[in-house]
């Protein structure tokens, strides 16, 4: 009667060792700048976005998963899966837009991180810049992708401490669960560019690209390098992948939701409604919410930007190489992908002059909203495309239910972009 528990386990653990792609790109969302904006969010409208949280979770989790199941089923990274429908110039277009608004974030991102690892530290800001940016790009190009991706996802956990540091300023749940289950329309140019905002940072577009990827880069790990020998999937894989990416989706949301709560509960409810940076964040809640609180915030701002920059300039590396047919993955050694990696160190570099040139990052990342904002939807529609031919997609094609998700948020995409030059 006890002989099945082994195999139980062995299944388990089988389970568990395929999560992981989901899980990193849904918790690589919540970086350093998104928490910036989440943080606005509820410092300036308290509690009257909660909802967006629950709203975007299924969209955000379609998207991801389509993203996810065209890298599984046709071997290829979603740049590469375009050549089939989109001509090269649109692509490398698109590949350039991406890494100018993904390089504009790792320089906010480090900003981010610095200034969190100076409330730690005591060290000068400028300096933690540099090291963070260098430590990262060093670490991008010599761990190989297992290891990477081993790392991106024990990271994950440290979006928890936005998870307790709420529970710490003890909600009133009851107006809480109110706001979050009855949504309230905004009212106020602010509140409409505030939900333009959270919709741009939630569903971007190099995270479209770093899932795609990761599918190809897991079978490459698992010793399938030929593009034949990658093509196709069983039903479990999709189904195991489906749960990987609505796991990870849900808890990039959660997060998100928890940090709308905390500033929402303590700045916002204290008259502090002007919040620009996490750092502005964590410093506000000292005094508010306890030190262990604000340390707790700064330490998940550290946390995520280690894991959200190698998504960062990874997405924009492989966005690069595909269109370009250049050799490629993080599982490839220096000198047989090095114009891979000079994607990854220039988009580096450049993030940690931004920082250096003084660049007002509350303006850096309005401009990288302006550009994901503009590109997320005609990726959407790529996308759709791709994800819809039967051919290509070797008969494994998406959902009717998938597809009418997708179409919903490129629909919402639209009207974001268009929000932005109204508002």
């Amino acid at each position: 009667m006890a002989e099945p528990a082994p195999a139980k386990r062995t299944s388990r653990w089988r389970f568990l060792s395929e999560i992981g792609p989901g899980i990193i790109a849904g918790a690589a969302d919540d970086d350093p700048s998104s928490v910036a904006t989440y943080s606005s969010a509820g410092a300036a409208l308290g509690t009257s976005l909660l909802w967006t949280a629950l709203i975007t979770w299924p969209l955000m989790a379609a998207v991801q998963f389509m993203c996810a199941r065209i890298g599984m089923v046709t071997g290829r990274g979603l740049a590469g899966a375009f050549h089939h429908k989109l001509p090269r110039p649109l692509i490398a277009v698109a590949a350039c837009a991406l890494f100018l608004a993904n390089t504009i974030n790792v320089g906010a991102d480090l900003s981010g991180m610095a200034d969190a690892g100076a409330m730690f530290t005591g060290f000068n800001s400028r300096y933690l810049v540099f090291i963070f940016g260098i430590a990262i790009a060093f670490a991008t190009i010599q761990f190989r992708y297992q290891q990477i991706a081993t790392i991106l996802k024990w990271l994950a956990l440290v979006l928890f401490a936005y998870v307790i540091t709420a529970l710490m300023v003890a909600p009133d749940w009851k107006s809480v669960l109110h706001d979050t289950f009855v949504p309230s329309l905004p009212r106020s140019h602010q509140a409409w560019s505030m939900l333009v905002a959270i919709l741009g940072t939630t569903i971007s577009p190099y995270l479209f690209f770093w899932q795609a990827s990761q599918e190809v880069e897991e079978k490459k790990a698992a010793g399938r390098r030929m593009l034949a020998r990658r093509q196709g999937r069983t039903r479990r894989e999709l189904e195991v992948r489906e749960i990987d990416v609505g796991v990870g989706t849900f808890f990039s949301n959660l997060v998100m939701y928890f940090i709308i709560l905390t500033t929402a509960l303590t700045l916002h409810r204290h008259g502090i409604i002007n919040i620009e940076t996490s750092k502005d964040a964590a410093e506000a809640l000292r005094p508010l919410a306890g030190k262990f609180a604000a340390a707790l915030f700064a330490f998940g701002v550290l946390g995520v930007g280690f894991l959200a920059i190698p998504t960062l300039t990874g997405s924009a590396a492989y966005a690069f190489a595909e269109t370009f047919g250049w050799h490629q993955g993080l599982d490839a050694r220096f000198k047989s992908a090095r114009a891979f990696y000079a994607v990854v160190i220039i988009s580096t570099l450049v993030g940690i002059g931004l920082d250096f040139a003084k660049v007002n990052p509350v303006r850096a990342l309005f401009w990288t909203a302006v550009i994901n904002g503009l590109l997320a939807p005609f990726l959407l529609l790529a996308v759709l495309l791709v994800s819809t031919d039967r051919k290509l997609m070797k008969g494994q094609p998406s959902s009717p239910i998938a597809i009418a998700c997708v179409g919903l948020t490129t629909l919402l995409m639209f009207g974001a972009a268009i929000g932005m030059f109204i508002f």
